[in-house]
């Protein structure tokens, strides 16, 4: 029987905890996957990295959810975008388009909001110079969050945050099989590896990070992150 051709795998990590303010991220993937290897690619959900941060809004007794939530929107907001209803689309003070800010209600305390992370390039770095501190290995980090697509149904996972790998793969003058130099082509690398780890994290299991093996990019020198 011949053996099918290499190709990009995608590991979930079980076993996190529950994540709070002050925890180490680090410590609790190198505990749950001892098996990082040289090159991974380490995806990590926003929500966890801005909990154990500490980017969280607490909701005071007595207050309705929904209004702390609009409030968190409002201090988030620079730009208000589209409009329909109650749902607004803004850019946020990291320079983000997102629904509500990208401010999530879900898998967190009923007293409690999660923020976006402050800086998720500065979270992926910090998190792969740990994990390379714990295992000794050189992996690259992606920080995921859930956003809508404009004219499009459904979400998708994206990359707000890179450490350790190009956020884009320029294919522009480059030629294909038939000739054609390709003009615009650059691929969102960083979107495609969050993606397709929420394959394997998905919304309701539980599991927040995942691997992705199998890959080589190249660590680009200086590594400006998610900011291409």
């Amino acid at each position: 029987m011949s053996s099918p051709p290499a190709g990009v795998t995608v590991l979930p990590v079980p076993g996190l905890p529950e994540f709070a303010p002050g925890d180490d991220l680090a410590g609790a993937i190198a505990t749950a996957a001892p098996w990082l290897a040289d090159g991974d690619v380490v995806v990590v959900t926003s929500k966890v990295v801005s909990k154990v941060e500490g980017n969280l809004v607490t909701i005071e007794p007595g207050t309705d959810r929904e209004t702390a939530r609009q409030r968190a929107i409002d201090a988030e907001t620079v730009r208000v975008v589209a409009r329909r209803g109650p749902l607004r689309i803004v850019q946020t003070r990291h320079g983000w388009v997102v629904a509500a800010a990208g401010i999530d209600a879900s898998n967190v305390a009923a007293d409690a909001l999660v923020l976006l992370p402050a800086d998720a390039d500065a979270s992926a770095r910090q998190l792969r110079t740990a994990l390379a501190g714990l295992l000794g290995v050189t992996v690259g980090v992606v920080v995921s969050d859930t956003f809508g697509r404009p004219w499009r149904d459904g979400v998708a996972d994206v990359a707000i945050g890179s450490a350790g790998l190009p956020a884009l793969v320029d294919h522009r003058g480059s030629v294909d099989a038939h000739g054609n130099r390709l003009e615009t082509t650059q691929v969102a690398v960083v979107d495609e590896l969050a993606a397709a780890a929420d394959l394997v994290k998905g919304k309701l299991a539980g599991l927040p990070v995942a691997v992705v093996r199998g890959l080589a990019l190249p660590v680009p020198d200086p590594d400006p992150g998610t900011r291409p």
